[in-house]
């Protein structure tokens, strides 16, 4: 899905793909037990706002990541049934907001 984005590419960063913007910066990391958290998700960053109401909507799939939360990061849980489709979205909204 991210790299199907215009401008994106992938590296790999701390041990885990990450996904940027060319000559922008990282709009999206993969993650799988990181740290032993039992999370296979991904990390993506977002408009100010948003991480607020995907937690308060429905905290089972979202989440506040470690280290980029606090910069309004959103989890993404891709272990619990979400469809593609929604996940798609926050990436492509991602991607959107990275590349401005």
């Amino acid at each position: 899905m991210c790299l199907a984005l215009p401008g994106a590419y992938e590296k790999l960063s701390h041990g885990t793909p990450c996904f940027f913007i060319e000559k922008k910066r990282q709009f999206c990391s993969y993650l799988d037990n990181h740290h032993g958290d039992g999370r296979v998700a991904v990390w993506l960053v977002a408009r100010p706002g948003i991480q607020e109401m995907l937690i308060a909507e429905d905290a089972e799939v979202y989440f506040r990541p470690p280290y980029v939360g606090p910069s309004g990061w959103i989890g993404v849980r891709l272990d619990r049934g979400l469809d593609w489709e929604v996940v798609e979205d926050h990436i492509v909204a991602a991607h959107e907001f990275a590349g401005r």
